[in-house]
């Protein structure tokens, strides 16, 4: 299914029962996100915002839930679209020996052929309007944060071609508005847009960009996606909506765009010029991503469609809309991974708490030692996973979205010293535990069952922890997961008081520890938050080689259980030499507003502020929360 325009959508979305119309005023400046954070952790519906002191309407959380993922992208479940590739996939690898099988493939091209995309002449949709002089004012731009840089753009679909070959990359990069007409352009170290840039600096040449705002939804997610690289975007949004993207040409440049979209912002980047200081953001982490330096954006035209809707999301502490973008993700590009290089897998989740990157889970059909780590060192090595963090791999009968089995599967089957794997690579730029920018290590953890010829483990039976040991004494725990049989300590340290290596091995030394396969260590205001949220927390602050350790047994051989050093770090405490950032949380003066306008916007029962879980983990003012 296709969707001529962004209001067709909000049309299908009003009409299902899944968007509130807002009439009542509310500020794009922190309001309209807190009330987009209340609603997307509640599975809430899509908002549209009429009301926002600019002309043009704003859609937020069109994408928050299962079901609107699925409407945008034109199918009941996300399994349906990844059953769609796996069978093309299938068709198109199959060995072709005689002339009359290759001729059967014909078909299947001529199927591929017409999801490439067109061309029009002319002007589209999204250029019946055009500013007399560009300005983003006109936009309802959200500033998203209490201690964001300015307001973001934050579901650009970016174009840029390469310099030399022309080929065309669309990607999603946020947009920090400075003035009417100039904005960053915050396209990653390891992005194609990155890459292009360099070209062109290399060149000495100008690089014109265009952005593109709304139109079918389908943009939106393809800008996310993790293509393939030289393997066009826009051929992937004709597959999913069953209909080829008609493109049109900039007025100001040969850069094509979605002719339905709702705006097109074009301009260019000058790779002569400084770079500029863009954030803070607060990113989907949960964290602030902190002030660096990148490229300015030079708006020249906006053009826009009569009847444009301006669509935007926030991003935070997991979960958000951005959840099901990740989902969407996860399940399109399963038969990628199993057809191309990994057939054993069976199926791969990555979960909410791991914010994309942070945590995999993977199943497998495990037929020979050492397969858990050939697919761990694979993964690693492919596309956008080089920058996975934790990966789990399970065996075939474990269902991945069970977070309670995994969890238990993890303490009952993998040995803390021999079932561990670590390994160095790059990480997303957005991880803030590395020592080093861009670069970190991973933990992988095999989790499946052990053939002849592996190390077997087996946990003892009937696990009771003593939680009145004298070696606990003073000391700020989270016994929940041992009150449940699981052989998992949280602890609460104060590391301006007490080192943690020196705890672990006098804790491990007194046998306080015992029958315990893994302890984690934790800022002591984060003991007693949610146990989702302590593993959000601990993925998130964590560089495995530096803050994966044992203890030392009486042979000086590594011995269980791990400790994990999952508490913020420090120049102080721990020599580290990076910023570190501060959890996100929404000011007190913006909830309190929400709070008293909530009854007249008709959002249906109070929800009450998710920043209030969060302000215990919020270490001061600002952004940076050390160094």
């Amino acid at each position: 299914m296709s969707f001529p325009s962004l209001q067709a959508f909000v049309e299908l979305l009003d009409r299902s029962g899944e968007l509130i119309r807002i009439r009542e005023f509310v500020s794009p400046n922190l309001q309209v996100s807190e009330i987009a954070d209340r609603m997307s952790k509640h599975e809430g519906k899509a908002l549209l915002f009429e009301n926002n002191g600019t002309g043009f309407p704003l859609l937020i959380n069109s994408m928050g839930t299962e079901k609107r993922m699925c409407m945008a992208l034109g199918v009941k479940t996300l399994d349906d679209t990844a059953r769609q590739i796996e069978e093309l996939m299938a068709g198109l690898m199959t060995p072709r020996d005689s002339f009359f099988s290759k001729l059967a493939l014909l078909p299947t091209l001529a199927e591929v052929a017409k999801f490439m995309p067109g061309h029009r002449k002319g002007r589209g949709a999204c250029q019946e309007v055009v500013m007399e002089k560009p300005d983003l004012s006109k936009l309802p731009v959200l500033t998203c944060w209490p201690y964001d840089g300015g307001p973001f753009i934050t579901l650009p679909v970016v174009h840029t071609r390469h310099p030399e070959t022309g080929a065309r990359n669309v990607g999603m990069y946020r947009m920090q508005v400075f003035e009417n007409d100039k904005t960053g352009m915050h396209w990653h170290l390891h992005k194609n847009s990155a890459a292009h840039y360099r070209e062109y600096k290399r060149l000495g040449l100008k690089m014109p960009v265009a952005v593109a705002l709304g139109g079918d939804p389908v943009y939106t997610y393809c800008a996310t996606a993790p293509m393939p690289e030289n393997m066009d975007e826009y051929m992937l949004a004709g597959f999913l909506r069953k209909r080829r993207v008609e493109l049109v040409k900039c007025l100001t440049s040969d850069i094509e765009v979605p002719a339905d979209a709702d705006f097109i912002i074009e301009g260019y980047v000058d790779p002569s010029e400084d770079l500029i200081l863009e954030g803070p953001f607060g990113d989907h982490t949960g964290f602030y991503s902190l002030a660096d330096f990148y490229p300015a954006f030079h708006i020249t035209y906006i053009t826009h469609r009569k009847d444009a809707i301006y669509p935007t999301t926030v991003v935070g502490i997991p979960p958000q809309e951005d959840k099901w973008l990740g989902k969407a993700t996860e399940r399109i590009f399963l038969p990628l991974i199993k057809l191309s290089m990994l057939p054993e897998i069976l199926d791969m989740v990555m979960p909410d708490e791991g914010v994309f990157h942070n945590i995999v889970l993977v199943k497998i059909t495990k037929t020979y030692p050492g397969q858990a780590q050939k697919v761990m060192n694979s993964l690693w090595g492919a596309g956008q996973m080089m920058f996975n963090k934790i990966l789990v791999i399970t065996d075939a009968d474990i269902d991945l979205n069970d977070s309670q089995a995994v969890s238990r599967l993890i303490c009952e089957q993998v040995h803390p010293v021999d079932d561990i794997s670590f390994n160095r690579g790059p990480v997303d730029v957005l991880d803030h535990s590395s020592s080093r920018f861009a670069l970190g290590s991973k933990l992988g953890i095999d989790a499946t069952g052990k053939l002849p010829g592996e190390n077997t483990y087996s946990r003892p039976a009937g696990f009771i922890f003593n939680e009145n040991l004298p070696g606990l004494k003073d000391i700020s725990c989270n016994f929940s997961l041992t009150r449940q049989g699981l052989p998992v300590l949280i602890i609460g340290i104060d590391k301006s008081r007490t080192d943690i290596r020196s705890l672990h091995e006098s804790l491990s030394a007194n046998g306080t520890l015992q029958g315990l396969n893994w302890v984690v260590y934790v800022d002591p205001e984060a003991v007693r938050i949610r146990m989702q949220d302590i593993v959000w927390l601990v993925a998130n602050n964590i560089d495995p080689l530096r803050d994966c350790f044992y203890a030392k047994s009486t042979h000086k051989n590594q011995s269980g259980p791990m400790a994990i050093d999952g508490t913020g770090k420090s120049l102080e405490a721990d020599g580290f030499k990076r910023q570190w950032p501060n959890v996100l949380a929404m000011d007190d003066d913006t909830i309190k507003q929400v709070d008293e306008m909530w009854s007249r916007l008709g959002l249906g029962d109070f929800i009450p502020s998710p920043s209030l879980n969060y302000k215990v983990l919020v270490k001061n003012e600002g952004a940076v929360a050390r160094g």
